[in-house]
């Protein structure tokens, strides 16, 4: 229950848009009146997601084995094509 609860305070943080940061994660779940939560899980998911946009990480889970699969299935065809979309998701993470 520790993590679920220090997981869901950094998600209402992003959610509101507000830094994730170690002491706000504990005053959540001091607010939502949840006891037994060590503080070193605010801090490990503070640090953790410090720098980044939980929301965009959301939205991309599971976005990362798709193209190396194509090449392997498609034959020559499918990699040439694999390889330019594999180019372009470089350029948007860039």
């Amino acid at each position: 229950t520790s993590e679920l609860a220090t997981s869901y305070a950094a998600l209402i943080l992003a959610d509101d848009g507000v830094d994730i940061t170690a002491d706000k994660i504990t005053t959540l779940i001091k607010a939502a009146n949840i006891e037994g939560v060590e503080p070193i899980w605010a801090s490990l998911f503070a640090k953790a997601l410090e720098g980044k946009d939980v929301k965009d990480l959301l939205l991309n889970v599971g976005s990362g084995g798709g193209a190396a699969a194509a090449p392997a299935a498609g034959g020559a065809g499918a990699a040439a094509g694999g390889e330019a979309e594999a180019a372009k998701e470089e350029e948007k993470e860039e």
